[in-house]
Protein backbone atom coordinates (compact mmCIF):
# COMPACT_ATOMS: atom_id res chain seq x y z
CA UNK A 1 0.00 0.00 0.00
CA UNK A 2 1.35 3.51 -1.19
CA UNK A 3 -0.03 5.76 1.63
CA UNK A 4 -0.70 9.67 0.65
CA UNK A 5 -1.59 12.27 3.67
CA UNK A 6 -2.96 15.71 1.95
CA UNK A 7 -3.22 18.62 3.96
CA UNK A 8 -5.24 21.85 3.68
CA UNK A 9 -4.37 24.28 6.38
CA UNK A 10 -2.38 26.63 3.76
CA UNK A 11 -5.24 27.02 1.30
CA UNK A 12 -5.48 30.56 1.89
CA UNK A 13 -1.83 30.50 0.31
CA UNK A 14 -2.76 27.78 -2.02
CA UNK A 15 -0.43 25.33 -0.93
CA UNK A 16 -1.06 21.73 -0.30
CA UNK A 17 1.20 19.43 1.96
CA UNK A 18 1.79 15.66 0.58
CA UNK A 19 3.10 13.24 2.90
CA UNK A 20 4.01 9.80 0.97
CA UNK A 21 4.47 6.51 3.41
CA UNK A 22 6.15 3.75 1.36
CA UNK A 23 8.58 0.53 1.72
CA UNK A 24 10.93 1.82 -0.88
CA UNK A 25 12.97 -0.30 -3.37
CA UNK A 26 16.47 0.03 -3.92
CA UNK A 27 17.24 3.37 -5.41
CA UNK A 28 13.83 4.10 -5.80
CA UNK A 29 12.67 6.85 -7.64
CA UNK A 30 9.62 8.99 -7.70
CA UNK A 31 7.65 10.85 -10.24
CA UNK A 32 5.49 13.46 -11.66
CA UNK A 33 3.04 13.21 -14.82
CA UNK A 34 4.06 15.97 -17.66
CA UNK A 35 1.06 15.62 -18.66
CA UNK A 36 -2.48 14.48 -18.24
CA UNK A 37 -4.69 12.48 -20.80
CA UNK A 38 -7.12 14.06 -22.52
CA UNK A 39 -5.13 17.33 -22.43
CA UNK A 40 -2.37 17.04 -25.54
CA UNK A 41 0.44 19.33 -24.03
CA UNK A 42 3.23 19.12 -22.11
CA UNK A 43 2.17 21.27 -18.87
CA UNK A 44 4.91 20.72 -16.85
CA UNK A 45 3.08 20.08 -13.64
CA UNK A 46 6.15 19.13 -11.52
CA UNK A 47 6.89 23.67 -11.84
CA UNK A 48 4.74 23.24 -8.49
CA UNK A 49 6.09 20.60 -6.41
CA UNK A 50 8.58 22.49 -3.30
CA UNK A 51 10.74 21.38 -0.55
CA UNK A 52 10.90 17.66 -1.14
CA UNK A 53 12.47 15.94 1.98
CA UNK A 54 12.53 12.31 2.63
CA UNK A 55 13.09 10.19 5.91
CA UNK A 56 13.70 7.13 6.95
CA UNK A 57 11.43 5.15 10.01
CA UNK A 58 13.87 7.20 12.33
CA UNK A 59 12.83 10.25 11.35
CA UNK A 60 16.53 10.94 10.20
CA UNK A 61 16.75 12.98 6.66
CA UNK A 62 17.55 10.95 3.94
CA UNK A 63 19.03 12.08 0.59
CA UNK A 64 16.35 12.75 -2.22
CA UNK A 65 17.44 14.39 -5.33
CA UNK A 66 16.51 15.56 -8.27
CA UNK A 67 17.41 14.10 -11.43
CA UNK A 68 15.32 14.80 -14.09
CA UNK A 69 12.53 17.75 -14.37
CA UNK A 70 9.51 15.62 -13.10
CA UNK A 71 12.20 13.10 -11.45
CA UNK A 72 13.43 12.50 -8.09
CA UNK A 73 16.23 10.35 -6.83
CA UNK A 74 16.40 8.36 -3.43
CA UNK A 75 19.63 6.69 -2.27
CA UNK A 76 20.89 4.43 0.18
CA UNK A 77 17.42 2.70 0.61
CA UNK A 78 16.74 -1.50 1.22
CA UNK A 79 13.04 -1.67 1.51
CA UNK A 80 12.90 0.64 4.43
CA UNK A 81 9.49 2.35 5.20
CA UNK A 82 10.51 5.61 4.05
CA UNK A 83 8.62 8.97 4.20
CA UNK A 84 8.55 11.78 2.06
CA UNK A 85 6.87 14.95 2.28
CA UNK A 86 6.62 18.46 -0.06
CA UNK A 87 3.97 21.04 -0.93
CA UNK A 88 2.17 21.74 -4.20
CA UNK A 89 1.23 25.10 -5.26
CA UNK A 90 -2.12 24.73 -6.68
CA UNK A 91 -3.68 27.96 -8.23
CA UNK A 92 -5.20 26.96 -11.57
CA UNK A 93 -8.70 27.00 -11.83
CA UNK A 94 -9.04 24.84 -15.12
CA UNK A 95 -10.01 21.04 -15.32
CA UNK A 96 -6.20 20.05 -15.94
CA UNK A 97 -4.79 21.31 -12.55
CA UNK A 98 -5.48 21.51 -8.70
CA UNK A 99 -7.06 24.24 -7.27
CA UNK A 100 -7.19 25.44 -3.29
CA UNK A 101 -8.36 28.52 -1.44
CA UNK A 102 -11.36 29.56 0.94
CA UNK A 103 -13.86 28.15 -1.41
CA UNK A 104 -13.14 24.90 -3.30
CA UNK A 105 -10.51 22.49 -2.60
CA UNK A 106 -10.49 20.85 -6.25
CA UNK A 107 -7.32 18.15 -6.67
CA UNK A 108 -6.02 16.40 -9.52
CA UNK A 109 -3.76 13.76 -8.31
CA UNK A 110 -1.96 14.11 -11.85
CA UNK A 111 -0.76 17.01 -10.87
CA UNK A 112 -0.45 16.71 -6.57
CA UNK A 113 0.74 12.63 -5.81
CA UNK A 114 4.43 11.67 -6.77
CA UNK A 115 4.42 8.23 -8.30
CA UNK A 116 6.75 5.61 -7.39
CA UNK A 117 9.36 4.18 -9.84
CA UNK A 118 7.86 0.39 -10.26
CA UNK A 119 5.53 0.29 -7.50
CA UNK A 120 2.52 1.69 -9.92
CA UNK A 121 0.43 -1.20 -9.94
CA UNK A 122 0.57 -1.74 -6.08
CA UNK A 123 -3.02 0.08 -4.25
CA UNK A 124 -2.57 3.21 -3.55
CA UNK A 125 -4.55 4.83 -0.37
CA UNK A 126 -5.42 8.86 0.54
CA UNK A 127 -5.95 10.45 3.38
CA UNK A 128 -7.39 13.93 3.07
CA UNK A 129 -7.09 16.05 6.35
CA UNK A 130 -9.81 19.84 5.79
CA UNK A 131 -8.66 22.23 8.35
CA UNK A 132 -11.67 23.11 10.79
CA UNK A 133 -12.51 25.64 9.29
CA UNK A 134 -13.60 24.43 5.89
CA UNK A 135 -15.06 21.00 7.21
CA UNK A 136 -18.62 22.38 5.91
CA UNK A 137 -17.37 21.35 2.60
CA UNK A 138 -18.54 17.85 1.16
CA UNK A 139 -16.39 15.67 -0.97
CA UNK A 140 -17.49 14.72 -4.80
CA UNK A 141 -15.67 12.34 -6.68
CA UNK A 142 -15.37 9.11 -8.74
CA UNK A 143 -13.38 7.71 -5.64
CA UNK A 144 -15.67 6.22 -2.94
CA UNK A 145 -14.80 8.19 0.11
CA UNK A 146 -14.74 6.92 4.15
CA UNK A 147 -14.84 9.96 6.65
CA UNK A 148 -14.85 7.97 10.15
CA UNK A 149 -13.81 11.33 12.21
CA UNK A 150 -14.76 15.00 10.94
CA UNK A 151 -13.11 16.96 8.25
CA UNK A 152 -10.78 12.99 7.52
CA UNK A 153 -11.24 11.26 4.56
CA UNK A 154 -9.74 8.27 3.20
CA UNK A 155 -9.89 7.40 -0.38
CA UNK A 156 -8.73 4.38 -2.06
CA UNK A 157 -7.81 3.20 -5.91
CA UNK A 158 -6.75 0.08 -7.31
CA UNK A 159 -3.39 1.88 -8.73
CA UNK A 160 -1.54 4.72 -9.74
CA UNK A 161 -3.58 4.80 -13.08
CA UNK A 162 -6.67 4.81 -11.16
CA UNK A 163 -5.59 7.33 -8.46
CA UNK A 164 -4.05 9.78 -11.34
CA UNK A 165 -7.47 9.66 -13.12
CA UNK A 166 -9.64 10.42 -10.23
CA UNK A 167 -9.83 14.08 -9.76
CA UNK A 168 -12.17 14.83 -6.54
CA UNK A 169 -13.35 18.34 -5.06
CA UNK A 170 -14.29 19.77 -1.86
CA UNK A 171 -16.90 22.51 -1.76
CA UNK A 172 -20.20 23.67 -0.77
CA UNK A 173 -22.01 21.95 -3.72
CA UNK A 174 -25.39 21.63 -4.94
CA UNK A 175 -25.97 17.62 -6.22
CA UNK A 176 -28.29 15.09 -7.25
CA UNK A 177 -28.28 11.61 -8.42
CA UNK A 178 -30.02 9.62 -11.14
CA UNK A 179 -30.01 6.22 -12.95
CA UNK A 180 -29.20 5.75 -16.61
CA UNK A 181 -28.64 2.10 -17.76
CA UNK A 182 -29.22 0.84 -14.50
CA UNK A 183 -26.20 2.57 -13.22
CA UNK A 184 -25.97 5.32 -10.45
CA UNK A 185 -25.10 8.69 -11.83
CA UNK A 186 -23.86 11.61 -9.10
CA UNK A 187 -24.03 14.98 -10.55
CA UNK A 188 -22.26 17.97 -8.37
CA UNK A 189 -22.37 21.83 -8.77
CA UNK A 190 -19.98 24.16 -7.03
CA UNK A 191 -19.67 27.72 -7.37
CA UNK A 192 -22.74 30.44 -7.05
CA UNK A 193 -24.97 29.67 -9.33
CA UNK A 194 -28.92 29.25 -9.68
CA UNK A 195 -29.52 26.61 -11.99
CA UNK A 196 -33.00 24.30 -12.21
CA UNK A 197 -31.54 21.25 -10.89
CA UNK A 198 -34.41 19.54 -11.51
CA UNK A 199 -34.41 20.89 -15.14
CA UNK A 200 -30.94 19.81 -15.66
CA UNK A 201 -31.26 15.99 -13.94
CA UNK A 202 -33.98 15.37 -16.62
CA UNK A 203 -32.03 16.80 -19.59
CA UNK A 204 -28.64 14.88 -18.62
CA UNK A 205 -30.11 11.84 -17.59
CA UNK A 206 -31.60 11.62 -21.14
CA UNK A 207 -28.23 11.78 -22.59
CA UNK A 208 -26.80 9.49 -20.47
CA UNK A 209 -29.39 6.66 -21.19
CA UNK A 210 -29.11 7.85 -25.01
CA UNK A 211 -25.62 7.33 -25.18
CA UNK A 212 -25.56 3.96 -23.00
CA UNK A 213 -28.37 2.27 -25.17
CA UNK A 214 -26.40 3.49 -28.40
CA UNK A 215 -23.57 1.49 -27.32
CA UNK A 216 -25.61 -1.65 -25.84
CA UNK A 217 -24.00 -1.23 -22.23
CA UNK A 218 -21.34 1.01 -20.16
CA UNK A 219 -17.90 0.64 -19.09
CA UNK A 220 -17.87 1.50 -15.70
CA UNK A 221 -20.02 0.93 -12.79
CA UNK A 222 -20.70 4.79 -11.76
CA UNK A 223 -20.45 7.83 -12.56
CA UNK A 224 -19.82 10.81 -11.58
CA UNK A 225 -20.37 14.65 -13.37
CA UNK A 226 -18.00 17.65 -11.01
CA UNK A 227 -19.03 21.16 -12.65
CA UNK A 228 -17.75 24.30 -11.50
CA UNK A 229 -19.88 27.64 -11.84
CA UNK A 230 -17.81 30.56 -13.05
CA UNK A 231 -17.94 33.87 -14.62
CA UNK A 232 -16.95 33.13 -17.97
CA UNK A 233 -14.58 29.74 -17.82
CA UNK A 234 -15.63 26.52 -20.06
CA UNK A 235 -14.04 23.39 -20.52
CA UNK A 236 -14.38 19.55 -19.40
CA UNK A 237 -11.70 16.78 -19.56
CA UNK A 238 -12.71 12.85 -19.06
CA UNK A 239 -12.48 10.63 -16.66
CA UNK A 240 -13.36 6.83 -16.33
CA UNK A 241 -15.68 7.34 -13.86
CA UNK A 242 -16.50 10.74 -13.75
CA UNK A 243 -15.60 13.75 -15.63
CA UNK A 244 -14.59 17.40 -14.60
CA UNK A 245 -16.56 20.59 -16.18
CA UNK A 246 -15.98 24.31 -15.88
CA UNK A 247 -18.43 26.79 -17.33
CA UNK A 248 -19.96 29.96 -17.04
CA UNK A 249 -22.98 30.19 -14.50
CA UNK A 250 -25.20 31.61 -17.14
CA UNK A 251 -24.85 28.46 -19.58
CA UNK A 252 -26.82 26.40 -16.80
CA UNK A 253 -30.67 26.17 -17.15
CA UNK A 254 -32.56 28.70 -15.82
CA UNK A 255 -35.64 28.25 -13.30
CA UNK A 256 -37.78 29.40 -16.14
CA UNK A 257 -35.97 27.75 -19.04
CA UNK A 258 -38.11 26.93 -22.09
CA UNK A 259 -38.83 23.91 -23.35
CA UNK A 260 -36.12 24.30 -26.30
CA UNK A 261 -33.02 25.41 -24.46
CA UNK A 262 -31.56 28.46 -24.73
CA UNK A 263 -28.30 28.65 -26.85
CA UNK A 264 -26.13 28.92 -23.73
CA UNK A 265 -27.77 25.81 -22.07
CA UNK A 266 -27.42 24.14 -25.46
CA UNK A 267 -23.71 24.43 -25.35
CA UNK A 268 -23.86 23.35 -21.57
CA UNK A 269 -25.50 20.32 -22.63
CA UNK A 270 -23.42 19.62 -25.48
CA UNK A 271 -20.32 19.51 -22.72
CA UNK A 272 -22.25 16.59 -20.83
CA UNK A 273 -22.97 15.00 -23.70
CA UNK A 274 -18.96 15.20 -25.38
CA UNK A 275 -17.31 14.11 -21.90
CA UNK A 276 -19.30 11.63 -21.20
CA UNK A 277 -19.12 10.09 -24.78
CA UNK A 278 -15.41 9.98 -23.65
CA UNK A 279 -16.12 7.53 -21.39
CA UNK A 280 -16.47 4.65 -24.84
CA UNK A 281 -14.26 6.89 -26.83
CA UNK A 282 -11.01 7.24 -25.43
CA UNK A 283 -11.04 6.28 -21.74
CA UNK A 284 -12.17 2.86 -22.65
CA UNK A 285 -11.59 2.73 -26.31
CA UNK A 286 -7.87 4.10 -26.64
CA UNK A 287 -5.34 4.27 -29.64
CA UNK A 288 -2.47 1.54 -29.18
CA UNK A 289 -0.31 3.55 -27.53
CA UNK A 290 -2.13 4.91 -25.37
CA UNK A 291 -3.03 1.99 -23.53
CA UNK A 292 -0.20 2.23 -20.91
CA UNK A 293 0.79 5.94 -22.05
CA UNK A 294 4.27 7.48 -21.13
CA UNK A 295 3.32 10.64 -19.22
CA UNK A 296 6.72 11.93 -18.99
CA UNK A 297 6.90 12.95 -22.92
CA UNK A 298 4.54 13.61 -25.74
CA UNK A 299 2.52 10.33 -27.14
CA UNK A 300 1.73 11.32 -30.74
CA UNK A 301 -0.98 10.05 -32.60
CA UNK A 302 -2.81 10.70 -35.84
CA UNK A 303 -6.30 9.65 -34.53
CA UNK A 304 -7.27 12.48 -32.32
CA UNK A 305 -9.97 13.17 -35.32
CA UNK A 306 -11.65 9.67 -34.25
CA UNK A 307 -11.40 10.28 -30.59
CA UNK A 308 -12.22 13.95 -30.39
CA UNK A 309 -13.69 14.35 -33.68
CA UNK A 310 -16.26 11.41 -33.98
CA UNK A 311 -17.31 12.76 -30.41
CA UNK A 312 -17.78 16.28 -31.84
CA UNK A 313 -20.02 14.16 -34.18
CA UNK A 314 -22.47 12.31 -31.30
CA UNK A 315 -22.45 15.45 -29.05
CA UNK A 316 -24.51 17.23 -30.47
CA UNK A 317 -26.36 14.52 -32.39
CA UNK A 318 -26.83 12.72 -28.76
CA UNK A 319 -29.05 15.83 -27.54
CA UNK A 320 -31.50 15.86 -30.63
CA UNK A 321 -31.66 11.86 -30.49
CA UNK A 322 -32.47 12.05 -26.56
CA UNK A 323 -34.94 14.42 -27.31
CA UNK A 324 -33.59 17.66 -25.67
CA UNK A 325 -32.83 19.67 -28.53
CA UNK A 326 -35.02 19.64 -31.74
CA UNK A 327 -34.47 19.01 -35.03
CA UNK A 328 -34.50 22.34 -36.34
CA UNK A 329 -31.70 23.26 -33.60
CA UNK A 330 -29.67 20.35 -34.13
CA UNK A 331 -29.22 21.79 -38.17
CA UNK A 332 -28.46 24.98 -36.64
CA UNK A 333 -25.65 23.38 -34.64
CA UNK A 334 -24.60 21.55 -37.57
CA UNK A 335 -24.42 24.89 -39.84
CA UNK A 336 -22.24 26.24 -37.51
CA UNK A 337 -20.23 23.61 -37.36
CA UNK A 338 -20.12 23.82 -41.18
CA UNK A 339 -19.13 27.53 -41.00
CA UNK A 340 -16.35 27.12 -38.51
CA UNK A 341 -14.63 24.84 -41.22
CA UNK A 342 -15.40 26.51 -44.34
CA UNK A 343 -14.12 30.25 -42.79
CA UNK A 344 -10.80 28.51 -41.75
CA UNK A 345 -8.50 29.12 -44.43
CA UNK A 346 -5.76 26.28 -42.87
CA UNK A 347 -8.12 23.72 -43.68
CA UNK A 348 -6.54 24.00 -46.88
CA UNK A 349 -3.24 23.84 -45.65
CA UNK A 350 -3.21 21.07 -42.99
CA UNK A 351 -4.97 17.86 -43.26
CA UNK A 352 -6.88 16.34 -40.02
CA UNK A 353 -4.39 13.36 -39.62
CA UNK A 354 -2.10 15.88 -39.68
CA UNK A 355 -3.76 18.19 -37.08
CA UNK A 356 -4.02 15.61 -34.71
CA UNK A 357 -0.66 14.78 -34.60
CA UNK A 358 0.64 18.02 -34.13
CA UNK A 359 -1.81 19.11 -31.65
CA UNK A 360 0.76 19.07 -29.07
CA UNK A 361 2.47 21.87 -30.69
CA UNK A 362 -0.51 22.88 -32.48
CA UNK A 363 -3.88 23.05 -31.21
CA UNK A 364 -2.91 23.98 -27.34
CA UNK A 365 -0.77 26.66 -28.50
CA UNK A 366 -2.79 28.46 -31.05
CA UNK A 367 -1.20 31.98 -32.23
CA UNK A 368 -2.40 34.94 -34.45
CA UNK A 369 -1.52 32.49 -37.70
CA UNK A 370 -3.61 29.28 -35.98
CA UNK A 371 -6.46 30.09 -38.74
CA UNK A 372 -4.46 30.65 -41.83
CA UNK A 373 -1.59 27.45 -41.14
CA UNK A 374 -4.20 24.87 -39.10
CA UNK A 375 -7.13 22.82 -38.89
CA UNK A 376 -9.11 21.39 -35.39
CA UNK A 377 -9.73 17.67 -35.26
CA UNK A 378 -12.77 18.41 -33.49
CA UNK A 379 -14.31 20.49 -35.76
CA UNK A 380 -13.02 18.76 -39.08
CA UNK A 381 -13.20 15.68 -37.53
CA UNK A 382 -16.83 16.01 -36.22
CA UNK A 383 -17.51 16.53 -40.08
CA UNK A 384 -15.63 13.64 -41.74
CA UNK A 385 -17.44 11.24 -39.33
CA UNK A 386 -20.76 13.29 -40.94
CA UNK A 387 -19.17 12.36 -44.05
CA UNK A 388 -18.70 8.52 -42.51
CA UNK A 389 -21.60 8.07 -41.26
CA UNK A 390 -23.56 9.28 -44.23
CA UNK A 391 -21.21 6.74 -46.37
CA UNK A 392 -21.99 3.96 -44.62
CA UNK A 393 -26.05 4.09 -43.83
CA UNK A 394 -25.62 4.56 -48.06
CA UNK A 395 -23.94 1.18 -48.03
CA UNK A 396 -26.02 -0.66 -45.59
CA UNK A 397 -24.78 0.56 -42.25
CA UNK A 398 -23.98 3.67 -40.16
CA UNK A 399 -21.47 5.09 -37.93
CA UNK A 400 -23.51 3.79 -35.06
CA UNK A 401 -22.56 0.19 -36.12
CA UNK A 402 -18.95 1.22 -36.33
CA UNK A 403 -18.81 2.58 -33.05
CA UNK A 404 -20.65 -0.54 -31.63
CA UNK A 405 -18.30 -2.94 -33.22
CA UNK A 406 -15.53 -0.48 -32.33
CA UNK A 407 -16.66 -1.13 -28.45
CA UNK A 408 -16.76 -5.36 -28.93
CA UNK A 409 -13.59 -5.29 -30.34
CA UNK A 410 -11.80 -3.34 -27.34
CA UNK A 411 -13.65 -5.49 -25.02
CA UNK A 412 -12.34 -8.42 -26.79
CA UNK A 413 -8.68 -7.13 -27.22
CA UNK A 414 -8.62 -6.38 -23.30
CA UNK A 415 -9.37 -9.91 -22.31
CA UNK A 416 -6.70 -10.89 -25.36
CA UNK A 417 -4.08 -7.86 -24.10
CA UNK A 418 -3.66 -7.08 -27.33
CA UNK A 419 -3.53 -3.68 -29.17
CA UNK A 420 -6.67 -1.27 -29.83
CA UNK A 421 -7.42 1.00 -32.15
CA UNK A 422 -4.34 2.01 -34.82
CA UNK A 423 -4.08 3.20 -38.34
CA UNK A 424 -5.60 0.98 -39.92
CA UNK A 425 -8.18 -0.48 -37.40
CA UNK A 426 -11.38 2.37 -38.89
CA UNK A 427 -10.69 0.95 -42.07
CA UNK A 428 -11.03 -2.36 -41.76
CA UNK A 429 -14.30 -2.06 -39.44
CA UNK A 430 -15.67 -0.14 -42.86
CA UNK A 431 -14.59 -3.46 -45.07
CA UNK A 432 -15.88 -5.47 -42.53
CA UNK A 433 -19.51 -3.97 -42.38
CA UNK A 434 -20.00 -2.72 -46.25
CA UNK A 435 -17.28 -5.13 -47.57
CA UNK A 436 -16.39 -2.57 -49.65
CA UNK A 437 -12.38 -1.29 -49.56
CA UNK A 438 -12.64 2.01 -47.82
CA UNK A 439 -9.10 2.84 -48.25
CA UNK A 440 -9.80 5.85 -50.82
CA UNK A 441 -12.56 7.50 -49.56
CA UNK A 442 -12.01 7.57 -46.07
CA UNK A 443 -8.13 8.40 -47.08
CA UNK A 444 -9.42 11.20 -49.04
CA UNK A 445 -11.34 12.45 -46.17
CA UNK A 446 -8.58 11.88 -43.40
CA UNK A 447 -5.41 12.66 -44.98
CA UNK A 448 -6.50 15.64 -48.05
CA UNK A 449 -6.69 19.28 -47.74
CA UNK A 450 -9.59 19.51 -50.62
CA UNK A 451 -13.22 20.01 -49.53
CA UNK A 452 -15.48 17.67 -47.72
CA UNK A 453 -18.10 16.36 -49.87
CA UNK A 454 -20.70 17.63 -47.18
CA UNK A 455 -23.15 18.94 -49.84
CA UNK A 456 -22.81 15.39 -51.68
CA UNK A 457 -23.96 13.12 -48.83
CA UNK A 458 -26.55 15.70 -47.19
CA UNK A 459 -28.25 15.72 -50.35
CA UNK A 460 -28.52 11.56 -50.19
CA UNK A 461 -30.57 11.88 -46.84
CA UNK A 462 -32.77 14.92 -48.17
CA UNK A 463 -30.77 17.57 -46.58
CA UNK A 464 -29.86 21.07 -48.60
CA UNK A 465 -26.73 22.71 -48.56
CA UNK A 466 -26.81 26.18 -49.87
CA UNK A 467 -24.40 28.37 -50.06
CA UNK A 468 -25.58 32.05 -48.84
CA UNK A 469 -24.48 34.48 -51.61
CA UNK A 470 -21.82 37.17 -50.53
CA UNK A 471 -23.78 40.07 -51.50
CA UNK A 472 -26.51 38.30 -49.57
CA UNK A 473 -28.01 40.73 -46.85
CA UNK A 474 -27.56 37.26 -44.76
CA UNK A 475 -23.72 37.67 -45.66
CA UNK A 476 -20.94 37.81 -42.98
CA UNK A 477 -17.93 39.79 -43.91
CA UNK A 478 -14.25 40.25 -41.79
CA UNK A 479 -13.91 44.20 -42.35
CA UNK A 480 -9.74 44.02 -44.37
CA UNK A 481 -9.39 40.44 -43.54
CA UNK A 482 -8.68 41.33 -39.64
CA UNK A 483 -9.76 40.22 -36.41
CA UNK A 484 -10.10 43.24 -34.25
CA UNK A 485 -10.80 44.28 -30.44
CA UNK A 486 -11.40 47.19 -29.30
CA UNK A 487 -9.23 49.22 -26.61
CA UNK A 488 -8.16 52.20 -24.65
CA UNK A 489 -4.79 52.79 -26.89
CA UNK A 490 -6.99 51.57 -30.10
CA UNK A 491 -7.79 48.85 -32.43
CA UNK A 492 -5.98 45.89 -31.96
CA UNK A 493 -5.31 43.48 -34.73
CA UNK A 494 -5.82 39.76 -33.17
CA UNK A 495 -5.78 38.46 -36.53
CA UNK A 496 -4.73 38.73 -40.24
CA UNK A 497 -6.03 36.29 -42.64
CA UNK A 498 -3.18 35.93 -45.49
CA UNK A 499 -4.03 37.69 -48.95
CA UNK A 500 -6.15 39.97 -47.47
CA UNK A 501 -6.06 43.39 -47.93
CA UNK A 502 -4.51 44.26 -44.42
CA UNK A 503 -1.71 41.71 -44.96
CA UNK A 504 -1.08 42.89 -48.50
CA UNK A 505 -0.66 46.67 -46.96
CA UNK A 506 1.85 45.23 -44.60
CA UNK A 507 -0.54 45.40 -41.37
CA UNK A 508 -0.03 42.77 -39.05
CA UNK A 509 -1.40 40.64 -35.70
CA UNK A 510 -0.48 43.05 -32.85
CA UNK A 511 -0.29 46.14 -34.49
CA UNK A 512 -2.86 48.85 -32.76
CA UNK A 513 -4.17 50.93 -35.43
CA UNK A 514 -4.60 54.44 -34.01
CA UNK A 515 -6.05 56.15 -37.06
CA UNK A 516 -7.84 55.83 -40.36
CA UNK A 517 -7.37 58.51 -43.25
CA UNK A 518 -6.86 61.00 -39.89
CA UNK A 519 -10.18 59.49 -38.11
CA UNK A 520 -9.67 57.90 -34.58
CA UNK A 521 -10.04 53.78 -35.69
CA UNK A 522 -12.74 52.36 -33.88
CA UNK A 523 -14.27 49.08 -34.48
CA UNK A 524 -17.30 51.12 -36.19
CA UNK A 525 -14.98 53.60 -38.33
CA UNK A 526 -13.18 50.14 -38.67
CA UNK A 527 -16.22 48.25 -40.18
CA UNK A 528 -17.57 51.51 -42.54
CA UNK A 529 -14.37 51.94 -43.76
CA UNK A 530 -14.07 48.62 -45.25
CA UNK A 531 -17.07 49.07 -47.47
CA UNK A 532 -15.82 52.06 -49.01
CA UNK A 533 -13.66 50.70 -51.85
CA UNK A 534 -11.00 53.14 -51.36
CA UNK A 535 -7.40 53.34 -50.81
CA UNK A 536 -6.87 55.01 -47.40
CA UNK A 537 -3.79 55.93 -44.75
CA UNK A 538 -3.63 54.13 -41.52
CA UNK A 539 -1.48 54.71 -39.15
CA UNK A 540 -0.52 52.13 -36.14
CA UNK A 541 1.86 51.03 -33.25
CA UNK A 542 3.98 48.24 -33.30
CA UNK A 543 5.54 47.44 -30.29
CA UNK A 544 6.10 50.99 -29.70
CA UNK A 545 7.01 52.27 -32.95
CA UNK A 546 4.01 54.48 -35.16
CA UNK A 547 4.00 53.03 -38.72
CA UNK A 548 2.34 54.09 -41.84
CA UNK A 549 0.35 51.87 -44.19
CA UNK A 550 -1.59 52.85 -47.35
CA UNK A 551 -4.98 50.28 -46.81
CA UNK A 552 -7.11 49.50 -50.01
CA UNK A 553 -10.55 49.42 -48.36
CA UNK A 554 -12.01 45.39 -48.76
CA UNK A 555 -14.63 43.29 -47.10
CA UNK A 556 -13.15 39.76 -46.74
CA UNK A 557 -16.32 37.65 -47.06
CA UNK A 558 -16.75 35.10 -44.67
CA UNK A 559 -18.73 31.58 -46.07
CA UNK A 560 -21.56 30.72 -44.70
CA UNK A 561 -23.81 28.01 -46.13
CA UNK A 562 -27.56 27.27 -44.94
CA UNK A 563 -29.10 23.58 -44.29
CA UNK A 564 -32.56 23.06 -45.44
CA UNK A 565 -34.93 19.48 -45.15
CA UNK A 566 -36.28 18.92 -48.53
CA UNK A 567 -36.63 15.48 -47.46
CA UNK A 568 -38.14 14.50 -43.91
CA UNK A 569 -38.52 10.79 -44.48
CA UNK A 570 -34.33 10.62 -45.24
CA UNK A 571 -33.39 12.86 -42.80
CA UNK A 572 -35.01 11.44 -40.17
CA UNK A 573 -33.57 7.90 -41.57
CA UNK A 574 -30.14 9.75 -40.94
CA UNK A 575 -31.36 11.61 -37.63
CA UNK A 576 -32.88 9.68 -35.78
CA UNK A 577 -31.85 5.75 -36.75
CA UNK A 578 -29.77 4.57 -34.12
CA UNK A 579 -29.60 1.29 -36.11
Amino acid sequence: MIHYQLEFDDFSQHLIHVTIRFLANPQQQLWLPTWIPGSYLVREFSKHIESVNAYDEDGRLLKISKTHKNKWQLFNTDHELITVEYKVYAYDLSVRGSYVDQTRLYVNPTTVCLGLTDQEHAPHELELFVPESLQHFTYAGALPSKSLVKGRYTLKAKDYAQLIDSPFELAIQDRFAFEAGGIHHDFVISGKHSANLERLKNDVAKICQTEIDMFGSAPFQHYTFLTMATGNLYGGLEHCESTSLICPRDDLPKADEAEQPSKDYQRYLGLCSHEYFHSWLVKFIRPDNYINPDLHQEGYTSLLWVFEGFTSYYDDLILLRSGVISQVDYLKLLTEQINRYLQNPGRKIQSVSESSFDAWIKFYRQDENTNNAGTSYYNKGALVALCLDLGLRSHGSSLDELMRALYAKTQQDRNLASNQVNERTIFELCKTLTGQDWSDRLGFLINSTEELPLQEVLAQFGVDLQTIDENSKDSKTLPFGAKVQEKPEGLLLQQVLRDSSCAKAGLSAQDVVIAIDDIKATAKVWSAKAKSGEVMQCHAFRRDELMTFELIAQDYPLAQVELKINDQNKADAWLLNHS
